[in-house]
This record gives C-alpha cells, sequence and structure tokens, in this order.
C-alpha cells in the first residue's frame, strides 16, 4: 500500500527550464503498473473481486491496443494465481502476453515485509515467484522492493544469489543518498544497482487525458526531483499506485505529448527495459539496512502492534524451518520426503509475509485469516516433525525414551519424558507428576463394556497413555479382554478390529460376562538435563550428572533466590523487579499511553505512566534441582483508554500480571513468562531490563545477519525517526542478551552521559510486550501528524483479553544464535520400542563453522543453506559430504568435497550428493 503523499524533498531542484543537453530532449520511462495490495483495509476476497475486473480489462487493453505496450503486474505472482482461481480459461492469453514481454511479472510470489518473517521465508518467497514465473516465461530481471516498510541489509546478497543486479526500492533510504540511483551493498560486500523512486512508486499516476497537461504534469515532476536528476538524464514515472487500473488512453496521450513538445520524449517502457541502459558509474554508495524515514514514512510501528501475530510467524516458521524440514529430510527415506504438505505449508506462511498481512496494519478479518493461515501451516510442521521422530524411533534397536536434536551444533539440555516409576527417582531428576500401575482384572457386563469402549477413539488415552497391544480371547464362560497400556504411542494396534469384533460378539452372546485385565505400569514424568546430543542427531536417554543444580530460597533480607553457580536471581519482594548477579531492576513492567495508530506508536497529549505496581505477591513454583520457578504476581491500575476530547488517559482497570521466572541447572539464561488479560484501551507495555554496561549502540539478529545500531534513528517532521527497532530472535547490548518470541520490537533507553567520553549512552533495554490501538490509521498523531491509509476504528489491535510473552536472558559473553536454539528449539523427545538397526547414538548429519538456516531435500537430494554472520571468513565443513554450491535458483557455482569457504557474512547453498 501507499499510505504516503509524496510533498516533494529535501533538495531543491533546478527549474523545469533548464537545459537537459544540446537540443536533447529528456527521456520520460512511463511504466504502467498497479500496486496489488491482496488483504488490507478490506479482505482478500473483497480485493480479489477488484483484481479479476482489472486483469479481465488489462487482457482486452494490451490485445486491442499495441501502443500500450507493458504493463507491471506489481512483481508478484500471487497475483496471478489469484486471478487464475476465477479465470482459469485466461491462463494462455496471459502467457502469450508475458512471453511476448508485454505484461512483466514477478520476481516475488508476494511482496513482503522484510524485517517481521525469517531469512528463509525471504528465500522461499523468492523461489516460489521465480518457480512460479516459469510458468509464463520467466519473472523479470530486476528485484522490485516497492513498498517494504525499510530493507534488510542482506537483501542486495539475496538478490545477487538469485542472479540480479537490479533492485527497485522507495523506502527506507537514507539523507546520505542524494541521487535517484546508488550502489546497494550486502555486509559480505555484495552489491546490486539499486533504483531509487525519490517520490515513491505512484509518481505517475492517474496521468491526465489531455497532452498539454500532461506535460506540465512533467515539468512540475522534473522540478520536484531536482537534484536526484541528473541535467539530462532520463526519469522514470512508474504510472500506477494502490488498486490502480490501467489508463487507456496511455498510448495516445503520450503520442500527442510527444508531438506538441521537444523537451520530453516519453517512452511506455519495462523496468528491464529502463534499466538496461541506466548508468552504474559514480554512484554513491550504502551499504547495510535501509531504515530511515528521511523522505518518506516507515512506518515502524508495525513491530509491535498484534503481537500475537508476530508470535504466530515465528512459531510457524520454526515448526517448518527447525523441525519438520531437517527431521522429515534426515530420518525419513528420501521418497517419503512430504512435499506437498511441506509446499502447502511454506505457501501459507509466505502469503502471510506480504507486508499488509504480517504487519497486521489491516482490518480484523484480514488479521484473522492470517492466524488461521500460521496456525495451519504451524499444524502441518508439527504433525510432520512428529511423523519423522516416530520414525527414528521405530529404527532404534534399543526401546525407551531418545532425545532428538534438531540443531547443527551439539548441545545438552532439559527435557521432559516419562519414565517408569521404578524405585526411587534419581538425584539428577526432578519429578513432576506420578501414575500408579493398574495391573489386575476386572469382570464386567457386557453393556458396561459397550459403554466403556465406545468412549475410546483409536489408541490413545491421553498425552501420557497409549493403548500398546490388546488381545481378545472366548470361551464357554465368556471373554476375554487384555489391554496394554504404556507412554508412547505405537503403530498397528488393533484397537477398533479388536472394538468391532468384541462387539460383535456381544451381540450374539449379550449376557456373557467380560473379563477385563489392565495392564498398566507405574509411570513418572520427570525433568532431567540429557547430556550432549549430536547435531542433527540422536541420543538414548540417560538423565546427565547436575553440575549447577538449580535451587530456590530464601535469603538474609527474606527475598527468594534462584541460583544455579552460574546465574544468581533474587526477587525484589517490594516492586516485583529481580537481579541478575546483583545487576537490579529486571522485569520492570511500564505502562503508558499510545494514541497511535497500527503503523506507529504515538504518546497521548496527557500521559500517565504507571511504573510501579499497587501490590506484589510472589510464590515458589518447581523448587529443583533441574528446574526452579518463581511465580511474582503484580497487581496494577492502568487507565482504561485515551479520550479524544482531551487526549488525556481516563478511567482504570486493576489487573493482575503473572510473571514466572525460571532457572535451570547448569544454564547460564533465565527464562521469563508473562501473562495477563489486557483490559485497556491505547496504551504500551514494556518490560524494561538494565545493562550491566552502558551501551551506544545494539546488535540484533535480522535476516541471515546481525546488524548493528545506534540511539537515534533518521526521520523528519512528517515522521519521527523513533529508535525502535526489529529484532528477528535476539538482540545483545552492554552486556545483556535477550532472546524472545515474536517479541520484534525493542530500544534502548535511559539515556546517560558517558562518564569517560562524554557520549550519550543508554543503561537499559525497553522490550515492547503489548502496544494496544483502535485505528488502523490515524490523523494528527505527534509522531506521524498525518494518515498512512483509511482512517478505520478497529477493534483487534486493541488486544482485548489474555496476552502473553516469553523471553529470556543472558549476561556476559554469549553466543547468541546457540542461546536462541536453546530456548526456542529445545530438543525434542520420542520412545522407542526397540527392534530396528539404528545405534543408540549418532547423527544424520555434521555442519560446522556457519550457522545452518535451511535442512530440506531438493530434487530427491539433501540440501543445505549455510551463512556466516560474522566479520571474519570461516571454513563449512561437512565430513563425509560432497556435492555442489548452487545459487539461489539452483544453478551450480562450484563443487565442494568436505568443506568449503564462506566469505564473511556471506550465505552459501550446498546440494549433497548421494543424499
Amino acid at each position: 500500500m501507499n499510505p504516503d503523499v509524496p510533498t516533494g524533498t529535501d533538495h531543491p531542484g533546478d527549474p523545469a527550464s533548464r537545459d537537459t543537453g544540446a537540443g536533447t530532449a529528456r527521456r520520460i520511462a512511463v511504466v504502467p503498473h498497479t500496486h496489488w495490495d491482496r488483504e488490507w483495509y478490506d479482505p482478500f476476497q473483497t480485493f480479489r473481486l477488484k483484481l479479476v475486473r482489472l486483469i479481465d480489462g488489462l487482457l482486452d487493453q494490451l490485445e486491442r491496443d499495441s501502443s500500450y505496450s507493458h504493463f507491471l503486474l506489481d512483481g508478484q505472482l500471487a497475483v496471478i494465481d489469484d486471478y487464475l482461481k476465477i479465470r482459469p480459461e485466461n491462463e494462455g492469453r496471459l502467457r502469450a502476453l508475458a512471453v511476448a514481454g508485454r505484461i512483466t511479472i514477478g520476481p516475488w510470489y508476494v511482496l513482503m515485509d522484510e524485517f517481521l518473517v525469517s531469512g528463509e521465508t525471504l528465500v522461499r518467497n523468492l523461489q516460489a515467484g521465480i518457480g512460479r514465473g516459469g510458468a509464463f516465461g520467466g519473472v523479470m530481471s530486476v528485484g522490485y522492493l516497492p513498498d517494504m516498510f525499510g530493507h534488510v541489509a542482506q537483501m542486495p546478497q539475496l538478490l545477487a544469489l538469485a542472479g540480479f543486479e537490479d533492485a527497485v526500492v522507495w523506502r527506507g533510504v537514507p539523507s546520505a543518498v542524494d541521487r535517484s540511483a546508488f550502489l546497494w551493498q550486502a555486509p559480505d560486500g555484495s552489491s546490486v544497482r539499486a533504483e531509487y523512486l525519490v517520490a515513491g512508486y505512484g509518481n505517475g499516476a492517474a496521468l491526465p487525458d489531455d497532452a498539454k497537461a500532461l506535460v506540465r504534469r512533467l515539468h512540475a515532476q522534473v522540478e520536484e526531483l531536482g537534484s536526484f536528476l541528473e541535467a539530462d538524464g532520463e526519469m522514470l514515472l512508474m504510472n500506477g499506485t494502490d488498486h490502480h487500473r490501467p489508463q487507456p488512453w496511455l498510448g495516445r496521450v503520450l503520442a500527442e505529448a510527444n508531438q506538441i513538445q521537444d523537451e520530453f520524449e516519453l517512452t511506455i517502457t519495462s523496468l528491464p527495459e529502463y534499466l538496461a541502459g541506466a548508468s552504474r558509474d559514480h554512484l554513491p554508495e550504502w551499504r547495510g539496512e535501509l531504515r530511515s524515514g528521511w523522505r518518506s514514512n516507515l512506518l515502524m510501528g508495525v513491530g509491535s502492534n498484534r503481537i500475537d501475530v508476530k508470535q504466530a510467524a515465528g512459531r510457524a516458521e520454526r515448526a517448518l524451518e527447525q523441525m519438520a524440514e531437517p527431521l522429515s529430510a534426515l530420518f525419513l527415506q528420501a521418497e517419503a520426503w512430504p512435499a506437498p504438505f511441506l509446499e502447502l505449508a511454506w505457501k501459507l506462511v509466505i502469503q502471510n509475509s506480504a507486508h499488509d498481512s504480517v504487519c497486521a496494519c489491516s482490518a480484523d478479518d484480514v488479521v484473522d485469516a492470517v492466524l488461521h493461515r500460521y496456525a495451519e501451516a504451524r499444524h502441518i510442521g508439527e504433525g510432520l516433525a512428529g511423523e519423522a521422530l516416530a520414525a527414528l524411533a521405530a529404527s532404534m534397536s534399543s526401546p525407551g525414551p531418545v532425545v532428538v536434536n534438531p540443531s547443527a551444533r551439539d548441545r545438552s539440555g532439559m527435557v521432559e519424558v516419562v519414565v517408569p516409576a521404578e524405585g526411587e527417582p534419581g538425584p539428577d531428576m526432578q519429578v513432576l507428576s506420578e501414575r500408579p500401575g493398574l495391573p489386575g482384572s476386572i469382570t464386567l457386563d457386557g453393556a458396561t463394556v459397550r459403554s466403556m469402549l465406545g468412549m475410546m477413539q483409536g489408541a490413545r488415552i491421553d498425552d501420557d497413555s497409549y493403548v500398546t497391544d490388546v488381545t481378545l480371547a472366548e470361551d464357554e464362560t465368556g471373554l476375554d479382554l487384555t489391554i496394554v497400556i504404556g507412554s508412547q504411542s505405537r503403530d498397528g494396534v488393533p484397537v477398533e478390529e479388536v472394538k468391532r469384533e468384541l462387539f460383535t460378539r456381544l451381540t450374539a452372546r449379550p449376557d456373557t460376562e467380560v473379563r477385563l485385565v489392565i495392564n498398566q505400569p507405574p509411570v513418572r514424568r520427570i525433568v532431567a538435563r540429557q547430556g550432549s546430543v549430536p547435531g542433527y542427531g540422536w541420543s538414548r536417554f540417560a538423565p546427565a550428572p547436575l553440575v549447577h543444580q538449580a535451587t530456590v530460597g530464601s535469603g538474609p533480607d527474606g527475598a527468594l533466590t534462584l541460583a544455579n553457580g552460574l546465574v544468581t536471581v533474587v526477587i525484589d519482594p517490594d516492586d516485583g523487579t529481580f537481579s541478575l548477579d546483583g545487576v537490579p531492576g529486571y522485569g520492570r513492567l511500564i505502562d503508558s499511553g499510545d494514541h497511535g495508530d497500527t503503523y506507529n506508536y504515538s504518546p497521548p497529549v496527557t500521559d500517565t505512566v504507571i511504573d510501579a505496581p499497587d501490590a506484589v505477591s510472589v510464590v515458589i513454583g518447581d523448587r529443583g534441582p533441574v528446574r526452579t520457578t518463581v511465580a511474582v504476581t503484580s497487581t496494577f491500575t492502568w487507565p482504561d483508554h485515551v479520550d479524544e476530547a482531551t487526549g488525556s488517559r481516563v478511567g482504570g482497570h486493576r489487573v493482575a500480571v503473572d510473571t514466572t521466572i525460571e532457572l535451570r541447572a547448569d544454564e547460564p539464561v533465565v527464562r521469563v513468562h508473562t501473562t495477563f488479560r489486557n483490559p485497556s484501551r491505547d496504551h504500551r507495555l514494556r518490560v524494561h531490563l538494565p545493562l550491566p554496561e552502558p551501551a551506544s549502540a545494539s546488535h540484533a539478529e535480522c535476516a541471515y545477519t546481525v546488524v548493528e545500531r545506534g540511539l537515534t534513528a533518521e526521520g523528519r517532521p512528517d515522521e519521527l525517526g523513533l529508535p525502535t527497532f526489529p529484532s528477528r530472535r535476539f538482540v545483545s547490548s552492554g552486556g545483556l542478551t535477550v532472546v524472545h518470541e515474536g517479541l520484534l520490537e525493542y530500544e534502548l533507553v535511559d539515556i546517560e552521559e558517558g562518564e569517560r567520553d562524554g557520549e550519550p549512552k543508554a543503561t537499559a533495554l525497553a522490550l515492547t510486550l503489548l502496544r494496544s490501538t483502535g485505528m488502523l490509521s490515524r490523523l494528527g498523531m505527534t509522531t506521524r501528524p498525518l494518515p498512512a491509509g483509511p482512517m478505520t476504528p478497529l477493534e483487534g489491535p486493541q488486544r482485548l483479553g489474555p496476552v502473553e510473552a516469553r523471553y529470556a536472558l543472558a549476561l556476559g559473553d554469549v553466543d547468541p544464535f546457540g542461546l536462541a536454539d536453546d530456548v526456542l528449539v529445545p530438543l525434542a523427545t520420542t520412545t522407542s520400542f526397540g527392534g530396528g538397526d539404528r545405534s543408540d547414538r549418532g547423527s544424520a548429519l555434521t555442519v560446522r563453522g556457519a550457522e545452518v538456516s535451511a535442512v530440506r531435500r531438493e530434487a530427491g537430494c539433501l540440501e543445505v543453506r549455510v551463512f556466516n554472520p560474522r566479520s571474519t571468513p570461516t571454513v563449512v565443513r561437512i565430513p563425509g559430504r560432497s556435492g555442489w554450491l548452487i545459487d539461489l535458483r539452483g544453478r551450480p557455482v562450484g563443487p565442494f568435497a568436505g568443506q568449503f569457504d564462506l566469505r564473511a557474512h556471506g550465505i552459501a547453498t550446498a546440494r549433497l550428493d548421494g543424499s
């Protein structure tokens, strides 16, 4: 969507009558297009009705009017699929026009947000677009990025890895770029030529149906662009905007304008044709992400609205990227690779990555659909992961619980398993629950047995109980039914078959007795620490000795203390905060007003800030030695809403915020889980986390890298440059690392002058847990005076009702990628009945020297994507494997055997032979 109305630039241009060269007319490249938000202020199906009418008319226009030579169908293949679902009979017409170059398509499947989704989602989106575009003669050779709310640092490398040399961008370009083109570099040095749409992708929308008026419009646009244009440079005119229909008179009016003057030479063209002749010499350079609001709105608040959407996105992506795909690729036979399920799940995730979808700056019906798609994708991922774990369990030679590591690094960690309750539990176990055994028999009449078994659906009884064997026998005295119950499901148990046979026999002998024997051994559900499990490997469950047991108790001052010898947590009973290794103030909740909208935070005219609870209670939960927890309930009084007339927060609600603080044995990380029922509107809730050392910068995970950001952000009066930034899974600053689940927005706060150098430094990091607003867009905000979209009241973004937030904290020098895996992708467990040929411990794949973002099967082969987030080169080792490095289109780059070099901040994809 294009909510910004360009108001000029900060560079006054030369007059429109300036000399454009010795008698040379300025070339005006007109690119007809539409920008198609699949869903936004209206739901998808409402917009599709309009899309079908648009493309119906476009096909007729192109086929009858040769002067209307090109049309850009918004750079995303999804609109073609959306159209063909309704008009399948027009696929041939679309293909013919695309092959002829009249319709330009792709390269993306959807035009996505780059910061709110994973790097893999960006790649799969591009690959899906390129793949689908093959049916229409191929996608355009331009990385079209017209309306993303900023751009990730690695985008130039992703485009280069797919063979693109050009990009087209609008938002996020900083003040340092003062030309309509620049060289955009990724952290690894990869670069593309970026065409900068200074006045947006609608600078040529709604051209007049009159040649003289068109010429006057061109003079005004040349003056608006000013110094961004070379004196005799070509000007790009994007003839379209949001949901814009083609202007059928365009070819005629351009021809008439060419006839009546010689200052401009107007041509209908395509972006690839325009960029083919564009100069690449002496361009300004920019390295890294584009997140400036200097000339256009960045709309940075989309990272904190509808936290539930961002959490759902992260869960769905992890279920596919870090569970379903690697486990299926490594533990299923190649022919069992579940391609149709994964393709469906990825399509749902990719559709949701559209900027108005995952950004949740949309109608409530749209966000409901987004959440449903994420849930479906996650369900597919979890189901496939479960099947792969079951296949691994079935292949084990020994029976019992098995621990599986779905990540590349060897690691240990806490697991929760069900084990036989034999004797006293070991000192390295923590019992959560215990169920006595049920050996014995009972005699029942037929009616009772019918009723009891009628409620049993399949082999599952509950989460810890499954029928693992069932037999039925009969003699002249009655029926003997034997049921064996275990803690793990088992394939092929004939529960339904035995039920049908039993009912048949009871029908023939209604008065016979049934002797029921239930054999259920006693079991315990425990937590224990599993020793090191190889990367992408497995190990039989064996509780590891606890070197640093987790304990909880009261200190000398009565404050509850959690400790494990690696980190000490002390709860302050007065305000509900806690200290880490003597640094106080963690977990301080600060609630303030938000009179903004789904795009931007904005404080109310008169704010009321609530930074301390009315009451606090602290209760011990788990007592160790594997896991300790403390539940802190802080009761606040939050205002009800912002009064529209006065701009003040009014009313009040009592709200209990429950925070569970968890510490595990032998781990230096503190896990925090906060839940509450939000009763208030128009507010922002952040948790303040002190920095052990003052800091002037943060380091946040973004797609395939870690980016450094300072204390300020570039903006302008039309949109203040708020230094609220996104991170994918973690952010580090001042000796603190925060790993989170979908809490993307953070800010370095509590700025003080440095003691040594006088430079400003932050002393805390604020993590946004909730941002409640009731407007899609709003007029007259402090941080953004003009609307960014329709001023539609919404209920969903207020997030009334249950809210939860999960994050984890670690101090000192930690590996944030490893920490993120430990917190967000725990070791998985399954239970084997034995009888296979797999050893008790092993690894299906070893990858060393880089982070792994994908393990999957493609064309029957294992495919591994890695990236190096560090500023020094590395050697990626895949022992015992050889194959080819390939680009993002699957084309070979070069062979490797056992290892390959990877440049600093580089991304590489390896396809393995014989896998």
